[in-house]
């Protein structure tokens, strides 16, 4: 029993050695580098191999999970003399071996245009039966600074504190900002304060020196972008000159609006006391005389009436008959009945008979009682 088992530990120690001087990790360069985006990175992944060593070579380089509960990606493959690159679906198109041949002792992968969703930790696993081998590098893609946007904040004024800023929306953190003066003394104004982190200047009590050219830059350990910004300090405004005219303008306004109310006022008085004159009734004037108009006019309109019922015969007779040369006045119509001229004698009454056959036209005159009235 006990030589068995000498025996065993040899054969145990033998094994041990044989994989000890077989496959072998052999690279040295650093097992954690940053690159910025949109760089390339190259893997470093080179290896050994003993006689021993005669199974079939397979390399994998694979993504690493942070959370152990989920599964590693595997991100490339060499199996059976034959590479897959497009085994990753994120990656396609943009890892590669670095050698033609990984046989030759070269797993080193290269990576094309970096993304920050890149960053991570990979593990290149080597395996020839009977050695297996491994390595792990961690690779941080950063982002540059994007282009700052540099501004001032309140009223550049003598006296005032003006706030410059600088600001880059893209960037890995931590991000550095720096400012400086690029014109005149090139020196940053006494009073101003720096915040390098928030990327902003706060000059205090400005006065007339504080202005011109200022750069502001922003760094990380990836690259470095810079904006610049002129600043020009302004003389305080006259506010009193500006309340004056403010006040003036104001009255302005009110008596404009003044004028306009009054003459509105008054057109409309006068509109109305026009149409009470115009309503109004003149009790001095005299009402017309009914009597001697209606008189008149009806003596008239007979007399029209029964010269247009004459017949051209009768016209000869019309005119030798002297009453009726006589337009009656209005002096006629108001004497008294009593006083009424009477027909001449030698008036010749004609009958209604004969007047008929004579083509003229009985007329109806309306009786009348002694004061003229038309019964």
């Amino acid at each position: 029993m006990e030589l068995s088992g000498a025996r065993f530990c040899c054969v145990l120690l033998s094994l041990f050695a044989g994989l000890a001087s077989g496959l072998e990790i052999t690279s040295t360069s650093p097992t954690s580098m940053e690159k910025a985006s949109g760089q390339s990175v190259k893997l470093d992944c080179q290896f050994s191999l003993a006689p021993e060593d005669s199974g079939p070579l397979d390399i994998e380089w694979s993504l690493l999970s942070s959370d152990n509960q989920k599964e590693d990606k595997v991100v490339i493959l060499y199996s059976g003399d034959r590479a897959y690159e497009d085994y990753y679906e994120p990656m396609k198109g943009r890892v590669h071996f670095n050698s033609a041949d990984p046989k030759n002792g070269d797993a080193s992968i290269n990576l094309t245009g970096l993304k920050s969703s890149d960053s991570g930790t990979y593990q290149c696993k080597v395996k020839k039966a009977p050695g297996i081998r491994s390595r792990k590098l961690l690779l941080i893609v950063m982002v540059k600074p994007s282009k700052p946007r540099c501004y001032t904040e309140g009223p550049a004024q003598e006296g005032k504190d003006v706030m410059l800023r600088c600001i880059s929306s893209e960037g890995t953190n931590p991000l550095k900002y720096t400012w400086e003066k690029t014109s005149d003394n090139k020196l940053l104004p006494a009073s101003a304060v720096l915040d390098p982190v928030g990327g902003s200047i706060n000059v205090r009590n400005a006065s007339a020196s504080a202005s011109g050219t200022y750069r502001c830059t922003a760094s990380n350990r990836v690259g470095t972008e810079e904006c610049t910004l002129y600043l020009n300090v302004t003389p305080p405004p006259n506010t009193a000159g500006i309340v004056a005219a403010a006040i003036i303008t104001v009255l302005l306004i009110l008596i404009i609006i003044a004028i306009i109310l009054f003459c509105c006022c008054r057109a409309r008085h006068r509109k109305k006391y026009e149409k009470e004159i115009c309503n109004e009734i003149r009790e001095d004037v005299p009402p017309p005389k009914s009597r001697v108009s209606t008189a008149r006019s009806f003596t008239v309109g007979s007399q029209r009436s029964s010269l247009g019922s004459m017949s051209p015969s009768n016209l000869h007779e019309y005119a030798l008959k002297p009453q009726y040369d006589k337009i009656p006045s209005s002096e006629d119509f108001e004497r008294p009945p009593s006083h009424a001229p009477l027909p001449p004698p030698n008036a010749v009454k004609m009958a209604g008979p004969n007047l008929s056959r004579m083509g003229g036209i009985p007329v109806m005159i309306p009786a009348q009682n002694r004061d003229g009235s038309i019964v």
